[in-house]
């Protein structure tokens, strides 16, 4: 590859999953210099030539949202300004995703904007992993490759050998991609019917499908507080299951998360590495955490080759 009119930056996010991309593509993580002022401002420069560049960004808005949203856009901002000749937002996670609609009076949709603020500050492309709604792809003026982690993770619960496997959508929303676990692990499929009476707060009601005495394996595509997961995983217990482990690619692991996740009767919960993991989620026992980084670089690859990244779906 010709690091000469290729380059891949990183915010500060999640440096690691950039350095793991750029060890896959064998070049270099580009340098740039990251600052704040004394009132939280950032000051940012980009330090290498990128005239006539294509460009890769790599950040996921993950905590603190804000700062790192606002970085993506001030690095893509100044390698416009630089000169270079395509810029690629790479979003792992892609925050606000969870405001896509306006479903109360007099609400904004936030992902609709951030969305036209990362057209603005200069993105001619964006490479997306698991959106928590794939009609955000709609909201961009700008093509979007939206990638699924679950080739990582298929790979991995096939290793588990899980006996009488039934893959579980823990909302109606999510059957497509419980179907599509299913599908590829030869697993039956069940759905949690749940009534979420205000953010971050989940009541379940029941479970359509027969798990008694089944292995389920909860799919999703994002864990916050770990609320719904948890009671989830419970009801399927009551339901008869034999043993409940969880699934998804951002582990964002808010607020009492990891004290719910202990508590919990999860056997495992695997997760991406699209957000890095604070210390004491790295020790828990029953998180395993698995990389995106060879996924995103070969959609990287492809992009920059100009090739079809429909390979890389299950």
């Amino acid at each position: 590859m010709d690091q000469t009119r290729f380059r891949v930056f990183s915010g500060s996010a999640n440096p690691k999953l950039a350095e793991d991309i750029c060890a896959h593509l064998d070049v270099p993580v580009s340098k740039c210099s990251i600052k704040k002022f004394s009132d939280g401002e950032i000051w940012l420069q980009i330090d290498e030539n990128v005239r006539g560049a294509d460009v890769f960004v790599v950040q996921s808005t993950c905590t603190p949202v804000d700062h790192h949203l606002m970085e993506l856009l001030l690095m893509m901002d100044a390698l416009r300004r630089a000169s270079a000749k395509r810029i690629t937002a790479v979003l792992p996670y892609y925050g606000y995703a969870r405001q896509d609609r306006k479903d109360k009076p007099r609400v904004p949709i936030s992902a609709k904007l951030v969305a036209s603020l990362i057209v603005t500050a200069g993105a001619h492309r964006v490479l997306s992993l698991d959106l928590h709604a794939a009609q955000i792809q709609g909201f961009f003026d700008i093509p979007v490759d939206h990638l699924f982690a679950a080739p990582v993770m298929v790979d991995y619960i096939k290793t588990l050998k899980l006996e009488n496997p039934t893959i579980v959508s823990p909302d109606p929303g999510g059957v497509e991609r419980a179907r599509a676990f299913a599908k590829h692990l030869d697993a039956q499929l069940a759905i949690i019917d749940k009534r979420r009476e205000q953010a971050n707060v989940a009541e379940v009601m029941h479970v359509i499908g027969d798990v008694e005495g089944r292995t389920c394996m909860i799919v999703d595509d994002m864990v916050d507080t770990a609320g719904t997961l948890v009671k989830a995983a419970q009801a399927l217990l009551d339901y008869g299951a034999a043993a409940v482990y969880g699934c998804c690619t951002h582990a964002v692991l808010s607020g009492r998360a990891l004290d719910n996740i202990d508590r919990s009767p999860l056997t495992e919960l695997v997760v991406g590495d699209s957000i890095p993991l604070q210390q004491r989620a790295r020790e828990c026992g029953r998180i395993k955490q698995l990389s995106v980084a060879p996924l995103l670089a070969q959609a990287i690859e492809s992009i920059h080759e100009e090739t079809s990244i429909s390979r890389l779906f299950v």
